[in-house]
Formats: structure tokens, sequence, C-alpha cells
């Protein structure tokens, strides 16, 4: 019984721990156990951070060495990308069916948090996207509670205001917080406020823009065979082709480096250093 409501049984998911990629350590999951670990520490009131890397998420951590150490000290890094769970199953033999998909899992906690009573907290973006985000969430989960709504400053943070914002997010009653700022901020941001909040920070990437459907997803076949970043670039290309062009024959070099011996990937350890002037 959490807060009046009778919580049903949820199946056993896969939740092998986590495995290096290049360095960055994450999680061999699927959405049965990524869900359940993050409702779990939000029943429990637990810090909890959580992010899902595709290849542009994964190699920030290995082109940026602190930038990795902070992915490496999160609670829960997800396959987000169909070449990240292939990573998994060629270097670790996984054997994952499916990729852990950042928007898809925010539908599945929050149809969680909606049936159990949690209220979320909606960080990032814009307005007028979480304007139109707000009722599409409700649209599908009326029971869900809504505790508060804040969109992205776009600008570093001031001295002290990691506490202001941490202070508004418990005020408003709050148990879990999505976060979308966007690949690496919203990590940056979810690691700073992490020890700030006794509850999950997920880091859900294109999430808001997708559900409040300001973009459309790509055809489940490209989605399958790991196309979707060509999908992405015919719609953003000035904004996406160098993540593309450059960072995917990085990490497939990488990856075969890495996989044949030639490169030893050692992961980063976390620090636990503040991060000063984050964005908000």
């Amino acid at each position: 019984m959490v807060w009046g409501v009778v919580v049903t049984a949820v199946p056993a998911g896969v939740d092998q721990g986590k495995r290096n990629v290049l360095g960055v350590l994450v999680d061999a999951t699927d959405y049965a156990s990524a869900t359940e670990r993050i409702i779990s520490a939000a029943r429990e009131g637990r810090p909890f951070a959580v992010t899902a890397l595709a290849v542009h998420g994964v190699m920030t951590g290995v082109q940026d060495r602190a930038h990795g150490a902070r992915l490496n000290s999160f609670d829960l890094v997800t396959p987000d990308g169909q070449p990240v769970r292939w990573a998994l199953n060629l270097l670790h033999g996984a054997g994952l069916t499916d990729r852990v998909y950042g928007p898809t899992l925010t539908l599945k906690v929050v149809e969680r948090a909606a049936a159990e009573g949690l209220p979320i907290y909606l960080y990032g973006s814009t307005q007028p996207t979480l304007d139109r985000l707000v009722p599409a969430l409700l649209g599908m989960f009326p029971a869900l509670k809504i505790a508060g709504v804040e969109a992205s400053k776009f600008r570093g943070a001031q001295p002290g205001e990691e506490v202001e914002i941490a202070e508004r997010i418990k005020a408003s009653g709050a148990r879990i917080v999505l976060v979308g700022l966007g690949c690496p901020r919203q990590e940056i941001f979810t690691y700073a406020m992490r020890p700030l909040l006794d509850m999950p920070l997920l880091a859900v990437g294109a999430a808001f823009d997708y559900h409040a459907g300001l973009l459309k997803n790509p055809p489940a076949w490209m989605q399958k065979y790991a196309l979707e970043w060509l999908w992405r670039l015919g719609l953003e290309p000035k904004r996406l082709w160098k993540r593309y062009v450059l960072l995917n024959p990085a990490y497939l070099s990488r990856l075969a480096a890495q996989k044949t011996g030639l490169w030893k990937a050692t992961p980063a350890e976390p620090s636990g250093e503040r991060v000063h002037g984050f964005a908000v």
C-alpha cells in the first residue's frame, strides 16, 4: 500500500549490473527492471540519478574524462540507442533484446507514478513546450500528479542557486524529477542536484519534445536497425550533423578497439567533486 494505492506485482526484469562501454559504465537492463528501480527509490525517498545514453551520450563521457566520471557515478545508465545495446551484447554477452529508450522509459515511469500517487516535477525545456507537455501527460495518465513545472533559464547557475532549486522541488511535494535539458547539460544538472534531493532525477533527453508533440518518432523499422540518427539528422541537419557524422565513426572504431583489446577502455572513477557554474 503506497499513499492509499494498491501496488500490483511487477514482473522481474533484466538487471545484470553495470558494464564497461568505452570506459562509460552502462547498465545491462530492460524497461521493467529500470522502471522498478526508479519507482522503488521514489517510494523510499532515496537519491537516485538516472540517464539514458545513446552514442552521443557515451562519447561525451569518452571525450571528457571528468564528465565520464560523473556518468559513472549515476545509479542507473540505460542503453538508450541500439548501438549501445549492441555494444553490451558484443562486449559482455548481455543478450539484451531491446534498448531502454529515454522517451519510452519516461512514459513507463510516469505511468507507474500516476498509479502509485507519486507526484512528478518537470524541469527544463521551454515554457511553450511545457505548456503542451503537461496536458499531453495528463491526457495519457489522468491520475498523474504534477507537483511543479519549471522551464530552463538557458544560463549558468548563480552561486547557491542549486539549493534554491532543490528547495522549490522539495516544497512542491514531488517524489520524482524529470530533467529535460539536453545532453550533456541534463546529466551535469542531475549530478549536481543528486546530493540535494532525496528522490530520483531522470535525465530524459528529448522526451519532453516528443511527448509534447514537437518531435516525431522515426518509423519502428528505423529504430530497430539503429537508423534513428538518420531520421533526426534529416529533421535537424544544422544542429546535429557534427554529432552523427563525426561521433558515430569514432564510436565504432573505439568499440572495435575495445573488443579486440587494442585499446583498454578504463572507466573514470567517480570523484565526488561538486559542479560549479552548471546550466539551469
